[in-house]
């Protein structure tokens, strides 16, 4: 009988394919985020699927591009680089939860690498910080990244605080 292993660290998570590049491997068992047991060959997936299990509480949601250019301007895996720091910070669980979620090409290259700032306002999310596009977040350090979750986790304005330059204007039409 083999001897089977529990770790709760994800590199990745993504619930329904086997992207990410530390799928669970044969007579190892690990838990994801939401405390279930991971299928085997995926990062997250639940071996129990329960369609009527509801998702877990975000507060904020950031949407950071991942697609062929933004996912290259850093060279680096910036969300599973950011979770960590959530997780250090304690913002990866409970009411103040702050999700990062890897998206496709969202047209704006040109202020790569783009991450957009959207709050659960049904439950305890900032308006003012609501659909806010931060540009060039590959540059962002350690130290800018964890001065915004600590903003967005106390509901400080983002606009009010960090410099213009990190924001990409957004037309308005008429």
């Amino acid at each position: 009988m083999k001897e089977k292993t529990i770790s709760s660290s994800l590199t990745h998570s993504h619930a329904s394919s086997t992207y990410g590049d530390n799928p669970v491997k044969e007579g190892e068992v690990r838990l994801n985020e939401m405390g279930s047991q991971v299928l085997e060959g995926y990062t997250c997936k639940p071996v129990d699927y329960d369609a009527n299990r509801p998702i877990m509480h975000y507060k904020t949601l950031l949407l950071l591009c991942d697609d062929e250019r933004c996912g290259k301007a850093g060279k680096i895996d910036k969300a599973s680089e950011l979770r960590n720091i959530l997780k250090e910070m304690g913002l990866n669980k409970g009411g103040n939860r702050i999700k990062v979620s890897r998206t496709g090409c969202y047209g704006a290259c040109r202020f790569r690498q783009v991450c957009q700032v959207t709050e659960n306002t049904k439950v305890n999310g900032n308006p003012e910080n609501n659909a806010l596009w931060l540009r060039h977040t590959h540059t962002f350090d350690e130290a800018q990244w964890r001065e915004i979750f600590t903003l967005l986790s106390t509901d400080e304005s983002l606009e009010k605080i960090l410099d213009k330059k990190h924001f990409i204007p957004m037309k308005v039409y008429e």
